[in-house]
């Protein structure tokens, strides 16, 4: 049974839904209790209201048009469902390549070339009197002078070229002029060809963004994915610019990225997005994940992790007929007749309670866990329920002393695989760069994130050969060499 036959949706019916930006981050100390966004909450009952009632409420659907719920029911055993095995693996790697190479992996010479060209017919359009007439190699020592620039952490680009802040690696390397043109033209696109009224708001950047994607897609994935937001710091005048009040950097463009550590793919929200129409359309958040994980091999076991602003059972069954595996935090008002224990019961229950409900539709078990620690959280899974429980370490204010805490299976296997973007984005604020200047925000932000993802590609490489940690190159000296080549 599929996602749309499971919900009765019509063809008519669906519609392109509107992402929401005021998301929230995947903190497993979120309450299900609070009032939360819904993308389909026309198709879905409340928690308190009974399927009967819904239907009742409808008079122009008939009983028959009306699919039948999925059985939910509390096992009655702690059974230990079978862990899918991993049917890839990735590749080893015999050599190790320099920094400058791994970083050409993604920024090649045939983009290299199409900024070139774009830049020099920018230039033209705004002034004939004053061609920039760069060239690839110029282009490289611009973007070796930004990637140092991030190095060294300036809070202005001037001050580089300034008597008493001058930094050699820059001031040798290009006149500030000079810089200053090149930054202005740099362009990536033909502003000329934009024609009629939707226009892709990505238009300006959309060869770089389709190029870094295609490379990124090319990497070998590792077992375990998370997709998750991703916000790039900007407070400029934009009409991407998105703000996100739980995030650290509340203002910026967000991206929708999947990663496992090294970034594999990702998407730049602009809003309304129409669903390709090869994929099933499970609700606007659901449809980000089905978007960035067709890359992922079918039929071989991947796991995938993402937060509530994702999870809902339509997402878990659609890619559960692809053969992939999949766990996330989940909001109530998702998990459709589903009666578990309200947050008052779990806790005078005790710390570490939970309650666990499943349910088969077709061929793929549904499990639903809701654990109490500090707060309480719901989680829905389809191939790792609560069992085996295993103890974890909690500090109790009363008591003045660390505990032990009873912990779910899918709990564990869900805080240990969930932080690869939140990773990548740790590497990426240790030397970030600072050039703001709208869309060419994007830029230096794709340079940074490649820079990372190039780091983490040579680590992968470094243990394939038995390296030491101690003998492999730190993320800043990674960096400074290729601003250096």
């Amino acid at each position: 049974m599929d996602a749309q036959t499971f919900y009765g949706c019509k063809e008519h019916d669906q519609v392109v839904r509107l992402i929401p930006s005021d998301s929230e981050d995947s903190e497993l100390e979120e309450s299900d209790s609070e009032e939360e966004w819904t993308p389909e909450s026309d198709d879905l009952p409340d928690d308190n209201e009974s399927v009967d009632e819904v239907e009742n409420e409808d008079d122009e659907v008939s009983q028959e048009d009306v699919p039948r719920l999925p059985c939910w029911r509390t096992p009655h055993s702690a059974n230990i469902t079978d862990y899918p095995e991993w049917q890839a693996s990735l590749p080893k790697s015999d050599n190790i390549n320099s920094s400058y190479e791994y970083f050409k992996m993604f920024f090649s010479e045939d983009i290299l070339e199409v900024i070139v060209e774009q830049s020099n017919l920018y230039a033209i359009q705004c002034d004939t009197d004053k061609p920039l007439n760069l060239t690839t190699k110029e282009l490289e020592q611009f973007m070796g002078t930004a990637v140092y620039m991030s190095l060294f952490g300036l809070p202005g680009t001037r001050m580089f070229w300034n008597k008493a802040t001058r930094v050699s690696q820059v001031a040798d390397t290009m006149a500030l002029n000079r810089w200053e043109f090149i930054k202005k033209s740099l362009h990536f696109n033909n502003n000329e060809v934009r024609q009629g009224e939707n226009v892709d708001p990505l238009h300006k950047i959309q060869p770089l963004v389709s190029h870094l994607t295609s490379k990124l897609q090319t990497i070998p994935m590792g077992e375990k994915l998370a997709v998750d937001e991703q916000m790039v710091p900007f407070k400029g005048r934009n009409r991407l610019k998105q703000y996100l009040p739980a995030k650290p950097k509340k203002w910026g463009y967000k991206i929708l990225a999947g990663s496992d550590g090294v970034l594999h793919n990702f998407e730049i929200y602009t809003g309304r997005v129409v669903q390709p129409p090869e994929l099933p359309d499970v609700g606007a958040s659901g449809n980000v994940v089905l978007r960035l994980a067709q890359p992922i091999p079918k039929q071989q076991n991947y796991k995938v992790f993402f937060d509530n602003w994702f999870t809902s059972v339509p997402l878990i069954l659609t890619l559960a007929q692809q053969g992939i595996h999949c766990t996330g935090t989940v909001r109530s008002n998702r998990l459709p007749d589903v009666n578990l224990m309200c947050d008052a019961e779990l806790k005078r229950t005790g710390r570490g309670s939970f309650e666990q409900k499943t349910a088969m539709v077709g061929e793929t078990t549904l499990h639903a866990v809701k654990w109490y620690d500090n707060r309480s959280v719901s989680l829905l899974s389809n191939y790792i329920g609560a069992h085996p429980v295993t103890d974890v370490d909690r500090w109790d204010g009363k008591q003045k002393k660390i505990i032990k805490v009873p912990r779910p299976a899918v709990v564990r296997e869900y805080n240990k695989n969930m932080g690869g973007v939140d990773l990548l984005d740790s590497f990426i604020a240790l030397y970030r760069n600072k050039i703001r200047l709208k869309y060419h925000r994007l830029m230096f932000h794709f340079i940074d994130m490649t820079i990372v993802t190039a780091w983490l590609l040579y680590k992968r490489d470094c243990s394939s050969t038995g390296m030491r940690k101690e003998e492999q190159i730190r993320l800043y000296t990674f960096k400074s060499y290729i601003a250096e080549s």
